[in-house]
């Protein structure tokens, strides 16, 4: 099978020309795309918890603190002491954060109308489709990885 025959090749490349085109965009006004992702999951009014941003993005919690570190450094965001879990703490944009987070949202609705003028709405449906079946994949092998008992294979038998 060729590279260009398998499906993450092109989800890759894919995914790579879309986070080039971003960054160029973010680089113009001092951030990076990885900061825009962040700064789109926190809710502009009432902040959101620190520890539900991770997953928001798929990320590991150490590399969102160090994120979420130099975002603060930069003046993007703030903390907060949750008011009802004081074990918790909330992340708010700052003025220049709400700045920053509307040129990512902004730039996010361009690109996604652009293509949406290219691909039909049939196209764009089986797009997602296709995709939602790519994660179910994905997932069973996970699972299949993570509990690997689950065999009733003679192999595995002593």
């Amino acid at each position: 099978m060729k590279r260009e025959e398998t499906v993450d090749y092109h989800i890759k490349s894919a995914w790579h020309a879309i986070s080039r085109m971003y960054n160029q965009k973010a680089v113009m006004e001092d951030f990076t795309t990885s900061i825009g992702f962040v700064l789109i999951n926190i809710n502009s009014k009432e902040g959101t918890p620190a520890t539900k941003i991770a997953p928001l993005m798929g990320l590991e919690a150490r590399s969102l603190t160090r994120m979420l570190k130099s975002m603060e450094e930069k003046g993007l965001i703030y903390r907060v002491p949750d008011p009802i879990d004081k074990r918790s703490v909330r992340i708010f944009l700052t003025p220049e954060g709400k700045r920053k987070k509307e040129i990512s949202v902004q730039t996010i609705k361009e690109f996604n109308l652009m293509v949406r003028e290219l691909v039909s709405e049939e196209d764009l449906q089986t797009f997602f489709s296709v995709f939602q079946k790519i994660n179910q994949v994905i997932e069973n092998l996970q699972t299949d990885t993570v509990n690997p008992l689950q065999y009733n294979d003679p192999l595995y038998e002593v």
